[in-house]
């Protein structure tokens, strides 16, 4: 039996939203099948500059491997922890415009169905909403085809599409059981292709690596994996008929050991660990095996790589049950490995003045920040940890209340602004319209600096908080026994060497 053949295929909980299913909406979602994008082209612009804008408002660190080469088209597929920050990562990390296919709500919810409509995004009715007795099952067959027909044409025609391929956000540290839709209309997408002679279309297996998925401002890594070609399937007549618009599954035989391989390529580029304690522990093996090889992991994907190392050596279950103790302290005061020096000590120092310097900055960015894009990020906060979706939803409301706030409210304060330059007068408005084309780019700067001037002394205000937790540790009994543990680790590992 495979490891894809174990891992758990478990229906998603369905929230309060999944289980409305707005049939009028979701029939007027846009589609196409000759294989030009269904969204709005301006609108995929706009929300372009508004996602680079929005990155570092969400991300302390970022690391991002080389993007693909491939003329044809490319399925990136990953790991589902963190929402719809997993495919917002996705679409950073390369240049092509993006289809995307998800649950039925996303694409007809007020604000965030909005969005994704004009991306572009292809709906679907899942097992759990049929089974549930929320979805009749022949509009759900009408719906997952025809989102399933645009995916196919779009991939084969050259454009990149995002699936998670688990079907579901969840909050484990291992890759749950794929589901065939995604493996079913790459395959169509291959005999499209293969029919209008055109490149083949590949899978692209991608590693999303958080420092704590759930947080604000943590660190990423995205990693791009071996790809995987999508085989061709299916007589002539097979390809041209799909090409003419006809879903036809693909057989069985095809579509299960396609999906085996797309897991097998996919789990080792994913934490692939039994639990996220376990994980913590593979991250503190790696740097204290580091200091011992006499350098130190500089960088998150250094971290990654090297926990990665453990995860695919021998280690006594001694040493991992002392890591795992240890790294639990950690965890527990929000701290990680960085937190210890060389010599396994946990760090001290003094961060006053850096916690001044960053008072400091946010407020001098305070009078501009906070009404460009504090409300939004106020309300972001609010909602996430408030809503019945899991705590990687949490994550996603940052994201909305970040992408929304140079998409919508930028504008609308740009043109108060032109008002008051120009005057209140209803004669003046074609004068403050003509005028927003030339005020607003520079507006948005302004407000994009301040943001990140913000944030930065909020990185510095964390930075103290962190410092403090380490002295309060170090002083503490707790910080005795973690000091303890890592000796016990640091020796055992020369053992082992």
């Amino acid at each position: 039996m495979s490891e894809a053949d174990e891992a758990p295929d478990v229906l998603p909980v369905l929230s309060s939203s999944a289980t409305r299913i707005n049939s009028r909406k979701l029939m007027q979602v846009p589609w196409d099948h000759s294989g030009r994008h269904p969204g709005n082209r301006l609108f995929w612009g706009l929300l372009s500059n508004a996602v680079y804008m929005a990155w570092p408002y969400l991300f302390r660190r970022v690391e991002i491997d080389p993007e693909p080469s491939h003329e044809g088209g490319l399925v990136y597929a990953s790991i589902h922890i963190n929402g719809l920050v997993d495919p917002l990562a996705i679409m950073k990390s390369q240049s092509r415009r993006i289809i995307s296919i998800g649950r039925h709500d996303i694409m007809t919810m007020p604000i965030i169905g909005w969005l994704t409509r004009r991306m572009g995004s292809q709906p679907v009715i899942r097992k759990a909403e049929i089974e549930g007795g929320f979805a009749d099952k022949e509009l759900a067959t009408i719906i997952n085809q025809r989102s399933m027909l645009t995916m196919a044409n779009c991939i084969a025609s050259g454009h990149a599409a995002i699936v998670m391929p688990e079907g579901k956000s969840h909050q484990d540290s291992h890759l749950h059981a794929l589901r065939t839709g995604p493996l079913r209309f790459t395959l169509n997408a291959a005999s499209i292709a293969h029919h209008r002679g055109l490149q083949n279309p590949m899978i692209q297996p991608v590693g999303l690596h958080y420092r704590c998925h759930h947080w604000f401002r943590t660190d990423i890594y995205v990693e791009f994996g071996e790809p995987l070609p999508i085989p061709l399937v299916g007589d002539e007549e097979t390809h041209h008929r799909i090409a003419e618009g006809e879903w036809i599954e693909p057989p069985a035989e095809n579509v299960i050991p396609l999906k085996e391989e797309l897991y097998e390529k996919l789990a080792p580029i994913t934490p692939d660990a039994p639990d996220w304690e376990t994980y913590r522990a593979w991250h503190i093996l790696g740097h204290r095996q580091a200091i011992q090889d006499g350098k130190s992991l500089v960088s998150y994907k250094e971290e990654v790589l090297a926990a990665r190392e453990v995860r695919n050596s021998t280690v006594p279950d001694s040493v991992l049950d002392t890591a795992s103790e240890a790294a639990q302290i950690l965890h527990s005061n929000d701290l990680d490995a960085r937190s210890l020096n060389p010599e396994g000590k946990i760090r001290q120092e003094k961060r006053g003045a850096s916690a001044l310097l960053g008072v400091l900055m946010m407020a001098l960015a305070s009078p501009i920040s906070i009404p460009t894009t504090g409300l939004q990020a106020l309300v972001g906060w609010y909602a996430g940890n408030h809503s019945d979706e899991g705590i990687d939803a949490r994550t996603t409301h940052h994201m909305i209340g970040a992408i929304l706030s140079p998409l919508i409210m930028w504008p609308i304060i740009s043109l108060i602004a032109g008002f008051f330059v120009f005057g209140f007068h209803p004669v003046l408005l074609i004068l403050v319209l003509l005028s927003l084309p030339i005020m607003h780019p520079s507006l948005a700067d302004i407000f994009h600096f301040s943001n990140l001037v913000f944030l930065k002394g909020y990185d510095l205000w964390v930075d103290y908080g962190d410092a403090k937790r380490r002295n309060s540790l170090a002083n503490s009994a707790e910080g005795s026994r973690l000091e303890q543990l890592i000796t016990q680790i640091d020796s055992e590992l020369v053992v082992l060497k």
